[in-house]
């Protein structure tokens, strides 16, 4: 019995998010997939680990998983045989062996994500599949401004809830900023990259839908400083959609 470790990438659109569900919406979940694929290739685990959960309609491009599997054959094999069964909106980027002790959450030091949009009064349906489309247009600086601002440790209560109720709120943003990117069909648009050491539930997603009001001029910069200085009991309303979102990377020491 063999530990491997795995770097999944999958388009999240169709499912229901990462981490398996109960009945016939198991087959609805990146988990759940992988896990029914895997069984047929004789794994016999209860449930695969995992670097963390994505929600529904998130993708990825770095997801790491692990699991136990006596396999007679090499890493390589394994690789093909998954990526032959698998549908075509997930793949093993990469699989490799890992030492027994290996966990894919509790062994990270850090995760990155990349959120996409674009500033356009008219939908794009090709583009909107993996950005938001905002409108109307941001003021650049006030976007480049408010990531420097979520740099450091803070309490984040303000932009997310814990899995644990009573956890610490406190993480520590690594690396924030916004990068203008060339889209698909002659379309500029925005890309947030955001690494920390961990993540709150649907963190990512409220601090980019913040940033958006600020650069629209309907909240400060000062109202994002007071979150992050003095945070509120609940987190603030507004999510930005989920298509935007990717987890893009997992690092380990």
């Amino acid at each position: 019995m063999e530990r491997y470790q795995v770097i999944l990438a999958y388009d999240g659109t169709r499912y229901k998010g990462f981490q398996r569900q109960s009945g016939a919406e198991d087959k609805q979940t990146i988990q759940g997939v992988v896990e029914t694929t895997l069984r047929r290739l004789g794994w016999q685990g209860d449930r695969i680990l995992a670097s963390g959960r994505t929600d529904s309609g998130v993708h990825a491009a770095g997801q790491v998983i692990a699991f136990d599997l006596e396999w007679k054959r090499s890493p390589e094999e394994l690789q093909a045989a998954l990526n032959a069964l698998f549908p075509k909106d997930i793949a093993a980027l990469t699989l490799k062996l890992a030492p027994s002790s290996f966990h894919p959450r509790y062994d990270a030091n850090s995760r990155t994500y990349r959120y996409r949009l674009y500033c356009h009064p008219i939908r794009h349906p090709l583009i909107e599949r993996y950005a938001w489309r905002v409108w109307p247009e941001l003021d650049d600086e006030l976007l480049l401004a408010s990531a420097t601002l979520l740099v450091g440790k803070h309490d984040f209560s303000g932009f997310g809830t814990n899995s644990k109720s009573g956890s610490s709120a406190i993480r520590e943003v690594l690396a924030a900023k916004w990068v203008l990117k060339s889209l698909d069909y002659e379309m500029d648009g925005w890309e947030f990259i955001v690494t920390a050491n961990g993540f709150l539930y649907r963190m990512v997603r409220r601090l980019v839908n913040f940033q958006v009001l600020i650069a629209q001029g309907q909240r400060s910069l000062t109202d994002l400083q007071m979150l992050i200085d003095n945070p509120p009991n609940h987190p603030v309303p507004g999510l930005a959609p989920a298509q935007g979102l990717i987890l893009q990377e997992v690092c380990y020491s």
